[in-house]
């Protein structure tokens, strides 16, 4: 059974990394290349929106990130509308003396501060939305989705307006990179994830349609954007589950424009040679804490959508995305099998299976790091292989947790959602429920697992 497994998630991985492969180097120079000449030869105006938010963001990153946004709506030939959320008056006087000293000319590049209540992410986008929407964008105009932590690169329109002369592309994401302090496991985590995201995002690519419009920064069809119904789907977000009820989506924002853009049939573009660069910070004291932190809230996001997205099936969204949607809930499983067959042989058998198990892991996976490495042209620190493997595995073992508690939700830098205020009896009872599932598909999963293996 192992090896029935295995060689399906390798040749799962191989596939991916043909696909990436083939996209960066053969099929993105051409694609980029004729939607440049439909640009050259278009008299179509594209204006340039950004909608930025920031919340208890330090003011030595808000400096030079709005140092990025506003470079990069000068840079934008057809003039720029900036519209800032903010919560803090601080943020707000500090932004506008950014603009001041940067001399930036207002009748090219427009500032809209947008003072609002600390109630969320959601509720600051789809205010700023709202206000965005007053200006009228047309189809020809892009709207950039920028986090309050994220440096922009300054030709960002000049390298997405030609996307959107294709009219089937609703929105793109780029390639991303970490600003990270001290050199540490987290750092190395940080950017072997990155590598492997670019990985994996250039193999969507070639399906002209990504698993995730990045909230860091992602830029979207600005008529779009703008919306009733997007708008009402960035703030209002939701799912309705068989046993947990109505769960109002907190965090996962750039789940719910993936998902409104996927059921209207819109591609999703991926930008391989075009780098955001956000702040990154460990959010606890210790690695493992801040990256299970972190993962609860991505995996959180990833699965709270999945579902539905699956639902959408093959002849929508084409055979390659659905399938790997549906992989990203079944490998959450599958991922599992190995270390359970190898804990059960060691108890029932021999324990010799452990070293021997850890030295296929650690060759395989450093097989992977050597072709990510080389994907990216960066060579990797020695801890990569253990970080992946901690990371496949944890990972794994979160996203089955997070299966079972879609209503647990909370941002890194805020204290709320579903649960952290989880007080009355009716909550504490779909809490237990939830570990009582989740400790059954696991019992299910290692007799699944033990009556295969004594088949073999």
């Amino acid at each position: 059974m192992i090896g029935f497994l295995g060689a399906w998630r390798y040749s799962w991985a191989a596939i991916n990394f043909t696909r990436a492969l083939w996209f960066k180097r053969l099929v993105y120079p051409r694609w980029r290349k004729r939607r440049d000449e439909r640009f050259a030869q278009s008299r179509a105006k594209h204006h340039c929106y950004f909608m930025v938010t920031t919340y208890m963001v330090d003011p030595d990153i808000t400096l030079p990130v709005y140092r990025s946004i506003f470079k990069a709506a000068m840079a934008a030939r057809d003039g720029a509308t900036i519209v800032a959320s903010v919560v803090d008056g601080m943020d707000d006087r500090l932004i506008k003396g950014i603009y001041r000293a940067m001399d930036v000319d207002p009748n090219h590049v427009e500032l809209v501060i947008d003072r609002i209540k600390s109630d969320g992410k959601r509720d600051a986008m789809q205010k700023a939305l709202r206000i965005l929407a007053s200006f009228s964008p047309t189809h020809n105009d892009i709207m950039v989705f920028v986090d309050g932590d994220t440096i922009v690169p300054e030709d960002i329109w000049a390298r997405s307006a030609p996307v959107f002369t294709d009219p089937r592309t609703g929105a793109l994401t780029t390639d991303e990179a970490a600003i990270i302090g001290p050199e540490g496991l987290f750092k190395d985590w940080f950017r072997l994830r990155f590598n492997q995201r670019q990985v994996m995002m250039c193999s969507m690519g070639l399906s002209n349609r990504v698993l995730t419009l990045t909230g860091r920064m992602s830029v979207f069809r600005a008529d779009l954007s703008t919306d009733p119904t997007f708008v009402r789907a960035v703030g209002q977000d939701y799912l309705d589950h068989w046993r947990l009820g109505r769960v109002n989506f907190l965090t996962g924002d750039d789940k719910s424009t993936w998902y409104w853009l996927l059921t209207h049939g819109y591609e999703t573009a991926y930008l391989p040679d075009v780098q955001s660069a956000s702040y990154e910070g460990q959010p606890r004291d210790t690695f493992f804490d801040s990256a299970k932190t972190l993962m609860v809230r991505w995996f959180g996001n990833m699965m709270r959508t999945n579902g539905r997205a699956i639902r959408l099936g093959p002849k929508d969204i084409g055979f390659f995305t659905w399938w790997s949607i549906l992989d990203q809930r079944v490998s959450c499983w599958t991922t599992l099998v190995g270390p359970i067959s190898v804990i059960i042989t060691a108890i029932v058998a021999t324990p010799i299976v452990i070293p021997l198990y850890l030295a296929w892991v650690m060759m395989t996976r450093y097989i992977f790091c050597v072709y990510i490495a080389l994907f990216n042209r960066e060579w990797f620190p020695i801890t990569h292989p253990f970080v992946l493997y901690f990371g496949q595995i944890t990972g794994a073992m979160i996203k089955t947790f997070v299966l079972f508690r879609l209503d647990r939700q909370k941002w890194t830098r805020q204290g709320g959602g579903g649960g952290a205020k989880v007080v009355a009896f009716y909550d504490r009872l779909k809490m237990m429920e939830s570990t009582a599932h989740h400790a059954l598909a696991y019992a299910w999963l290692t007799i699944a697992i033990m009556f295969l293996n004594t088949l073999e």
